[in-house]
């Protein structure tokens, strides 16, 4: 998996109402990135073909509409993830913890720049 800036839009799975998108810079097994609401820092392993991690997602600005609620409820929340990458993509299933409950997501990365 390239160094870079990468695009990255969620989708929650099972059911549940959700989705997210913004930036993360991927560089030699790190990760930050976050969008107009929630930030995250993490780390990945890649393979042949294959990449997997955990990072921690916090929310950062609240959201304006009083009727939109938040599925993290402005907790910070941790996440696994393994998925598969070429050299300009990556897509990752992985399970978020909020509380006792955990959560299935779906999330595509496109790279956008060197990093």
């Amino acid at each position: 998996m390239k160094n870079g800036l990468y695009s990255i839009h969620m989708h929650m799975l099972d059911g549940v109402k959700g989705r997210d998108s913004g930036v993360l810079i991927l560089r030699d097994g790190v990760l930050l990135g976050g969008g107009p609401h929630f930030w995250s820092i993490g780390s990945y392993t890649v393979g042949n073909g294959t990449w997997k991690g955990q990072l921690s997602t916090d929310q950062h600005t609240s959201f304006a509409d009083p009727f939109v609620r938040p599925l993290f409820a402005g907790e910070a929340v941790a996440s696994g993830f393994s998925g598969t990458f070429t050299d300009d993509a990556a897509e990752a299933f992985g399970t978020v913890l909020v509380g006792q409950r955990s959560l299935s997501f779906h999330a595509t990365l496109k790279r956008l720049a060197d990093a």
